[in-house]
């Protein structure tokens, strides 16, 4: 069964079934049923690209063997005329077209996003009887100029497994859910993920919103990772306001068992009302936690753009021969701001953590091209030189959000910022008016400021670097030394003060080697095997959620190691004690500007 959101229903012009009872050799059968066609010829498309992915991933690599029959089941000829398009001969007697399809997630190499894979969380996976996510884009084809059409699909799955989806099933039966859908894009923007049921479900604000999780060793599960995300989208809600108003949001969470062929390409997807989220099962309870946070955060403030702010390019999306939008700034730049500015605004983070997280940006962005136009980058963001320079959206681009919020707020004596531009724009255009790309700026100046007008036009569509510490000092903030706190296993967060026993898997300090602080502090010496910390035993097979844990611990936390030392296990107990080392960084220093910096991080 499928959980949903409600569609308009009408007598479909495409059918399609995809079977995942019968897999065979990690592939699943589809068969697409379309209502008929006037010309002899016609070409049957698997998408290149899908929205909010930028870049070419050519879906119909994972297509096997298409064959084309008439009413009578006799084949059709076919034709492949590129990677992911094949033209159908004497297309009017056309009845059904069949494929395989391959999933992505046991054949990723790992070498990351932007390289040779396809994400994972738009990505597809097969494995019988346990999970199937189905990112529609990945098993179902459209046909030449039928992508504004009804769409009827059929999916035959186990009854043990439950499909959890935006969609509205229309189906009540517990081995076939049925979905209507008024257009291609509502199924490229629906995601489907079929696993054993383990979901929570809860309101906020009048938006249902729906938590499913796949783990394969079933050591996460949904009601341990709720309170996490349950904070969170209802402190985003408490941000956003009116401004988002679906009434229901679905989150799929996939981890990925990395010791298998399974995914490795870890981030999310997002769509209008769900987001797709992969990650590795590996990761301890709060490292999870807090990575759900910042991704669903971010996804989740993609409702207000680009998917109820976009342009002409995205409303008409073409997933074969896509043109791409000038304004990667907004729809990925604005949205990441969001997902950080949101958490200091809601309690979640202090303003020092808030300002770190803009320096860590200002020196990843340095790293990048910053004399490249950004709306230039982002027109041409498929194609080299610029396809390299696309993470800066999540760096720059945050950047650039930041300052128009603090020329409006500066403008409006704090009265407004960035937010209130979007709730505008989204008042102004929405889910199904689009925008001219060449007409937004004036458009935003128009709403805000000539001011704003011009930061666009000579840092984002101009080539010049922005001096973040004169938008800083509008909002009281200067550039200062900041204490940041070190890793008590890790040097510089790369060299480790431990090791391990090969023999016994056990986790020993480098002996004769440099001591942390934490370490000197509690009387551990180099030698020692670290058995458990605070109670929980430690060893190789869970060094990792050691040292992600170990982030968390705060100066003078009460803390206990139990150690093997000289072949006697003995307890050590005491205070942590960290080590911190001095960085540039940001704080508020003009008392002068109290009252627009509160409007800025708590307006």
């Amino acid at each position: 069964m499928a959980t949903a959101q409600k569609q308009k229903q009408a007598s479909p012009e495409v059918k399609v079934t995809i079977d995942l009872n019968n897999v065979k050799n990690d592939k699943v059968m589809v068969t697409v049923t379309p209502s008929g066609f006037n010309s002899n010829d016609v070409v049957f498309h698997i998408p290149k690209t899908v929205p909010g992915t930028y870049s070419a991933d050519n879906y119909g690599k994972l297509i096997d063997d298409l064959k084309a029959f008439d009413k009578n089941g006799k084949e059709l000829e076919t034709s492949k005329t590129d990677e992911n398009s094949w033209k159908i001969s004497n297309s009017k007697s056309l009845a059904k077209v069949t494929y395989w399809v391959n999933d992505t997630f046991d054949s990723e190499s790992g070498k990351g996003f932007g390289k040779e894979d396809i994400f994972s969380p738009a990505g597809t996976n097969i494995l019988e009887g346990k999970n199937f996510m189905v990112n529609n884009h990945g098993f179902i084809g459209y046909f030449d100029n039928k992508t504004e059409i009804k769409y009827d699909v059929k999916v035959l799955h186990p009854a043990g497994l439950f499909g959890a989806t935006s969609l509205i099933d229309a189906d009540k039966s517990d081995t076939v859910d049925e979905f209507v859908v008024n257009r291609y894009f509502d199924l490229t923007d629906n995601p489907i993920m079929y696993s054993k049921p383990d979901y929570k479900t809860f309101t906020v604000d009048g938006m249902e919103i729906l938590f499913s999780v796949y783990s394969p060793t079933g050591v996460h599960s949904a009601e341990e990772l709720l309170p996490d995300l349950e904070k969170t989208m209802r402190a985003q809600k408490a941000f956003m306001g009116s401004i988002n108003a679906n009434k229901r949001y679905t989150v799929l969470l996939y981890l990925s068992d990395m010791n298998k062929n399974d995914a490795k390409g870890f981030g999310a997807l997002e769509h209008h009302t769900s987001t797709t989220v992969v990650f590795p099962e590996a990761m301890p309870k709060d490292a999870l936690g807090e990575q759900l946070k910042d991704v669903v955060s971010h996804e989740f403030f993609h409702t207000i753009t680009p998917l109820s702010i976009h342009s002409k390019e995205i409303q008409f999306f073409d997933y074969n021969n896509p043109k791409m939008s000038e304004h990667l700034w907004m729809y990925e730049g604005v949205t990441e701001y969001f997902a950080n500015l949101f958490q200091i605004n809601q309690g979640l983070i202090d303003a020092d953590e808030f300002y770190q997280r803009m320096v860590g940006k200002i020196n990843n962005a340095s790293s990048m091209n910053d004399t490249m136009s950004f709306t230039e980058m982002s027109a041409n963001v498929l194609v080299e030189p610029y396809k390299d320079q696309y993470l800066n959206v999540y760096e720059k681009g945050a950047l650039i959000g930041m300052c128009i919020d603090i020329i409006i707020r500066e403008k409006s004596n704090g009265e407004r910022g960035i937010l209130d531009l979007m709730k505008k724009l989204s008042k102004e255009y929405g889910v199904d008016k689009p925008f001219n790309d060449n007409e937004l700026f004036a458009k935003i100046t128009q709403l805000t400021y000539p001011e704003v007008g011009e930061f666009l036009n000579t840092y984002v569509a101009g080539k010049t670097p922005i001096p973040y510490d004169v938008y800083f000092a509008k909002m009281g903030v200067t550039k200062t030394k900041v204490q940041i706190p070190g890793n008590p296993f890790l040097k510089d967060q790369s060299t480790p003060y431990i090791t391990v026993n090969p023999k016994t898997k056990e986790i020993v300090i480098i002996p004769g080697g440099e001591l942390s602080d934490f370490m000197k502090g509690l009387g551990l010496k180099g030698g020692d095997t670290i058995l458990a910390i605070n109670d929980k035993a430690y060893n190789l097979d869970n060094i990792y959620e050691m040292i992600m844990e170990s982030q968390n611990w705060k100066a003078d936390d009460p803390i206990s190691v139990k150690i093997r030392r000289d072949g006697a296990e003995q307890t050590l107990t005491g205070k942590v004690k960290l080590s911190f080392t001095e960085e540039e960084g940001y704080k508020f220093t003009d008392t002068s500007k109290e009252k627009l910096n509160n409007a800025w991080l708590k307006g």
